[in-house]
């Protein structure tokens, strides 16, 4: 169905994965690039500043996972790997064979994911604040992780969901399966990072939640790979919600150096 919003028409819809209803939405024309949002998060949470920029010139395709947003949870935790399934899966329902992926923060890990499991789908990558290690954060945020509570979940997060969810219970469930998830999170091997032979743009903001040190370290071990230390918090450079200041400009954001990438 097609809908207008801030002068962008998109087309929307829900795709039967893996015993989910998967909502994405379809910005553009072009060659594709698939959006992957961050934990707790919606594609306008994440992406709204960044998509009409890249629709210009490619098909954008942004999808919501499992519990997150508009798509519904099924009866399991959620888990990077099963994210990754479900978004193939996505793809081949909409005959996308091959494809660019920008993944943040969360995101980041799902589409390192997809680079391991199913390399035959991806042209190029793009690692916005990815976390592929525990040590690639500080000791505090697994402390915080422990003691996690929705009511200290960002607001603007929470109003997101809220929006475009039915679910009175989800919001809950998300924050809780999200905490879970990073509490129980394995290193991903060492040989599985190096294994990652698609061309990738690795993203870290100078005060991301992700060290500037761990952003290094995956550099070193995808071979065919660069590295972009941004000026910022986390998100700040793609213009994610909860980074947006009074004085946000676009011309801050990083598109035209993900597009430079893109378009080698």
């Amino acid at each position: 169905m097609e809908k207008t919003t801030k002068n962008l028409t998109y087309s929307s819809g829900y795709s039967e994965v893996n015993g989910l209803k998967m909502y994405y939405e379809i910005y553009g024309q072009g060659k594709p690039i698939v959006f992957i949002h961050g934990g707790g998060s919606t594609i306008q949470t994440s992406f709204e500043k960044v998509i009409p920029l890249f629709a210009k010139n490619r098909k954008v395709i942004a999808v919501e996972l499992q519990a997150h947003g508009r798509t519904n949870d099924r009866n399991a935790d959620l888990s990077f790997e099963q994210d990754t399934d479900d978004i193939v899966t996505l793809l081949k329902n909409l005959n996308i064979n091959k494809t660019d992926f920008l993944g943040f923060s969360n995101g980041g890990t799902t589409v390192l994911q997809i680079a391991i499991r199913h390399p035959e789908i991806i042209n190029k990558i793009i690692l916005g604040s990815a976390l592929a290690k525990r040590n690639g954060v500080p000791e505090w945020f697994w402390d915080f992780m422990k003691k996690a509570q929705l009511e200290n979940m960002p607001e603007q997060l929470k109003k997101a969901y809220k929006k475009v969810s039915s679910n009175p219970n989800g919001l809950q469930v998300m924050h809780d399966k999200d905490v879970k998830r990073m509490i129980d999170f394995k290193d991903i091997p060492d040989d599985q990072i190096k294994s990652i032979k698609a061309p990738t743009l690795i993203i870290v903001g100078d005060r991301d939640i992700i060290t500037p040190e761990h952003a290094i370290e995956i550099h070193r071990q995808i071979v065919n790979s660069e590295l972009v230390i941004i000026p910022g918090e986390h998100g700040e450079y793609i213009g994610e919600i909860t980074t947006l200041k009074p004085d946000f400009k676009e011309s801050n954001l990083i598109v035209p150096l993900i597009e430079k990438f893109l378009n080698k």
